[in-house]
């Protein structure tokens, strides 16, 4: 296994056993980190939001797949099942993540999924209708912005 296949597959691991610490620590001081709701994130953000999620994530469920990665750069299948918190309802998100890879860490991590598949699970009915919009997915954000600020002061 390439050492960069281990980094990934220790984020992960650390990941399903809601080990935020490890996972923080596979990422370089100058990371950045994008999602469709968590956007434009420097390290100290994602290493908050990871552990902002775990610690709320009370129910969170989480298996990944088809690691691969060479001297730079990586990508990996995980899926993640919880609690959306907000409304109560149970989603299942199915993400892609795309790794920049240098000396050991992560210097980039993009994860991909389809945002009105989760808006569905995540908000019900409002995300079935709007889903799709953009003014929804920037409500969205502006929260998820807002809940990651206010936990990290």
């Amino acid at each position: 296994m390439h050492t960069n296949e281990q980094l990934i597959t220790t984020f992960y691991t650390a990941f399903q056993q809601k080990d935020y610490a490890t996972m923080q620590s596979c990422y370089a001081d100058d990371a950045k980190f994008s999602d469709p709701v968590f956007q434009n994130l420097n390290a100290k953000e994602v290493k908050a939001m990871w552990q902002m999620l775990i610690t709320r994530g009370k129910d969170l469920q989480l298996t990944f797949s088809d690691i691969t990665a060479n001297d730079t750069s990586g990508t990996a299948k995980w899926e993640a099942a919880y609690t959306f918190t907000a409304t109560g309802n149970k989603v299942l998100n199915k993400i892609k993540a795309n790794f920049i890879l240098k000396d050991g860490k992560i210097t980039e991590h993009i994860d991909d999924f389809d945002f009105y598949i989760w808006a569905k699970q995540a908000l019900g009915l409002k995300g079935l209708l709007l889903g799709w919009t953009g003014f929804l997915k920037n409500k969205v954000r502006q929260g998820a912005r807002k809940n990651l600020e206010k936990f990290m002061h």
